[in-house]
């Protein structure tokens, strides 16, 4: 997806990015929405395996129609300037910051998911998992304070509004992913839906995040403002947060699955309009640090969203099944129910009504923490200042003259 965006920045000009961005979002969504619908069907089908197994063949597609269709004469702008030839470039690559954020965040995934479920947090392995993120996290700082071409570039990362709009869609995919991640587990859990049903009421919020994010792409190339955009999908995300949490006991599952939408249309909003808001705000030299800087703190608030709502879901399950759950064969019962969510459609009576009652609760805390995510995606947008396109320059504009 980084090398994807670096390469549209390279091919045209930031005016009219919007009008590709859109087209990009417009397949993108359609593949989202296909991968939320069918996912579940496969996996109900075919089993894990293969459904990890039947996206070889499109991959492998995509990787001919690369090497035949990127223009050989594309490169990063500071090699072709230098004159340095392909492998000199390589030799100026960040490896150790590199090793360092990679080293980080497993060892802080690995710790979360590891501590209250499968490990006391007290268990040698989880402390000497987040001792270890902690350590490669302050020699991370360090070398990327010191580094020639940094992978992480802390000085675009500390002044507004650059900082605002990466650490801004940090916290937004890491509530979206806490939504998208849990809402298939609470139509499973809570509304005992199969796995290809919750995929399929998934298709739907996948759907207009399409359309809305083709929308965002074409509002932007026509009207040239970036601002008013990120604000209405930071505040669609937060009303998302806050109805997915206020779900009561009985709603219908239709009602349900519509209130994944505001999250959903809030990200669909929100991300195309800050991958053209970093660009407008850098020079040309600075672009593709800064789409490859974006596109990491997407990935980091990807991972670290499954991992913590994760952690927050299975430790709270843990507290509220020992409180719902009664019977002289309770223990069984929690062991069974933590195992495999599908136990709780093969429940009776009380024990699935328990059950119930303890996932939607522990589900709602993860619904919570959600809406700290998108209070901070608010807090870092409203006061951000953006240029508006076409009618003022922008910093590429000014370095080019």
């Amino acid at each position: 997806m980084a090398m994807g965006s670096i390469i549209t920045n390279d091919l045209i000009k930031i005016e009219f990015r919007g009008t590709y961005q859109a087209y990009i979002n417009l397949f993108y969504g359609l593949g989202a929405a296909s991968g939320a619908a069918f996912g579940g069907f496969l996996c109900d089908r075919l089993g894990w395996r293969w459904t990890f197994g039947v996206q070889v063949p499109p991959i492998l597609v995509l990787l001919i129609c690369g090497i035949f269709s990127v223009p050989s004469d594309l490169g990063p702008n500071l090699a072709r300037h230098t004159g340095q030839k392909w492998y000199q470039t390589l030799k100026g690559f960040d490896l150790a910051g590199s090793f360092c954020l990679t080293l980080t965040t497993a060892s802080l995934i690995l710790g979360l998911n590891l501590g209250g479920t499968i490990f006391p947090w007290k268990h040698p392995i989880v402390i000497s998992a987040l001792v270890i993120s902690g350590l490669t996290a302050a020699s991370l700082i360090r070398i990327e304070s010191r580094a020639h071409r940094p992978v992480m570039p802390l000085a675009m990362l500390s002044k507004s509004p650059r900082a605002n709009l990466v650490f801004s869609n940090f916290f937004v995919t890491l509530g979206i992913n806490t939504v998208l991640f849990n809402a298939p587990l609470y139509f499973q859990a809570v509304k005992l839906d199969s796995a290809s049903v919750s995929g399929f009421r998934l298709a739907a919020p996948s759907i207009v995040q399409t359309i809305f994010a083709v929308a965002t792409g074409f509002f932007i190339t026509y009207t040239g403002r970036m601002k008013s955009p990120q604000v209405l999908g930071a505040i669609c995300m937060l009303v998302g947060g806050i109805v997915l949490s206020c779900m009561w006991d009985g709603i219908p599952s239709w009602l349900a699955t519509l209130f994944v939408v505001p999250p959903s249309l809030g990200l669909a909003i929100m991300c195309p309009t800050t991958s053209i808001a970093v660009l407008a705000v850098s020079s040309q030299s600075d672009q593709a640090v800064m789409t490859s800087t974006l596109s990491l703190w997407r990935n980091l608030g990807t991972a670290l969203g499954v991992a913590i709502s994760s952690l927050i879901v299975q430790n709270g399950l843990i507290v509220y099944l020992d409180r719902y759950i009664t019977g002289p064969n309770k223990s069984e019962l929690i062991q069974n129910v933590l195992k495999s969510v599908a136990t709780i459609r093969e429940l009776e009576g009380l024990h699935q009504h328990e059950a119930i009652m303890a996932y939607a609760a522990a589900l709602r805390l993860a619904f919570i923490s959600s809406i700290l995510y998108f209070v901070i995606v608010n807090v870092l947008i409203l006061p951000i200042q953006l240029p508006r396109l076409g009618k003022g320059k922008v910093a590429a504009d000014v370095e080019e003259e």
